[in-house]
């Protein structure tokens, strides 16, 4: 294996695939990623058996090879290198030039490599680039971190009646989005972990249009000559339908942005007891907070209010997580007793629907 590389294009390359390649791993295999240079291609594979990207290289080939190169040695040498370089497989080591610099790195035999999973019959979805970004975006702060219910560290996405629905939630708060479809599709439900949609989103950046293929074990999404292969998650995810409250008897329009500023300001006194503060609803919006260690703090905002005055406590960050998702520049706050859930959504109408569920705290 010999090829000629882009510095630049092969650093962003690399740097995209490092949080999936394993840091520490009984298989040492892992921590390398797989490039493969064909007569006419090159491209690197990386995995951490739950994920799987395929990315293609801009290089000049000069003799075809493979070989499993340590994924995080490999970038640093490049970040450090002055110009564009080359490299060349010698005997199980990893020769790398540029100009005057010369390293060498020991590489395993690309046999160890994990083998690319096949898909197998797969139903096929088409969708924009900034469909898919968007109803990620909205809804994966509202997974799980290292829940003991691995789906909840995950997003649902179900396909039905010509719709995209997708779902995240930590069972404190949950999070819908749903869009039309402008293709048919069978109705299907997909569960994604939650790290492997954190990696996916970095290559949906510079993409238009995206491919995806659901097969029985594994779902493919193909970007622009980039291949995303990752593993459903099993199990029997929530049911979210039956977790958003329909009716409610009071109602709020208020400002997102100066909502989202009270709450950081009034919670600067209460990070230490779950982000704690107290919400009275009426004609006007109180927030406060106390610590009787530390102090206290209050703020007061106009809002538009119907229905009678009520007081609920919240954990600060889950509203203002909730808030920063909205589109509009006026959130949509729905209540009914302070010990049920509160629904949020935007005021004003778009081209999907967001809505998120948060539930309270008890004062």
């Amino acid at each position: 294996m010999y090829v000629k590389l882009k510095k630049q294009k092969i650093q962003e390359t690399i740097g995209k695939i490092q949080s999936i390649v394993e840091k520490k791993s009984i298989m040492p295999v892992l921590n390398h990623f797989l490039m493969d240079v064909t007569e006419s291609s090159v491209s690197i594979l990386a995995t951490d058996l739950e994920t799987a990207v395929k990315l293609p290289v801009e290089a000049e080939i000069i003799e075809p090879g493979k070989t499993c190169i340590p994924a995080r040695k490999f970038y640093e040498i490049i970040k450090e290198l002055e110009s564009d370089f080359e490299i060349k497989l010698s005997e199980g080591w990893l020769k790398i030039q540029s100009g005057r610099s010369n390293f060498r790195l020991a590489a395993l035999d690309a046999s160890e490599f994990p083998v690319w999973p096949q898909i197998g019959q797969a139903s096929q979805i088409n969708l924009s680039r900034d469909l898919l970004l968007t109803a990620i975006d909205k809804t994966l702060y509202a997974s799980g971190e290292a829940d003991a219910r691995y789906v909840l560290n995950a997003l649902l996405f179900e396909l039905k009646d010509g719709e995209i629905h997708v779902v995240g939630t930590d069972g404190h708060r949950l999070a819908h989005f749903k869009a039309a479809l402008n293709v048919a599709s069978e109705d299907r439900k997909v569960i994604l972990s939650k790290k492997s949609l954190n990696e996916l989103k970095k290559f949906l950046s510079s993409a238009e249009n995206v491919s995806l293929q659901i097969g029985k074990t594994h779902v493919m999404i193909e970007i622009d000559g980039i291949s995303f292969l990752t593993r459903m998650i099993e199990g029997n995810y929530p049911n979210y339908e039956a977790v958003i409250p329909k009716d409610f008897d009071k109602q709020a329009i208020v400002d997102k942005e100066l909502l989202i500023a009270s709450l950081k300001r009034v919670s600067v006194l209460s990070r230490e007891r779950q982000n704690a503060v107290r919400t009275e609803w009426g004609q006007n919006l109180t927030i406060s907070a106390s610590d009787p260690e530390i102090g206290e703090a209050q703020d007061e905002l106009s809002i538009d209010y119907q229905g009678e005055p009520i007081v609920i406590g919240f954990n600060a960050r889950y509203l203002i997580d909730a808030l920063e998702r909205i589109t509009s520049d006026k959130a949509k706050i729905m209540m009914n007793e302070p010990e049920k859930a509160v629904y949020i959504t935007d005021a004003h109408d778009t081209s999907f629907v967001y809505e998120c569920v948060v539930m309270p705290l008890r004062l």
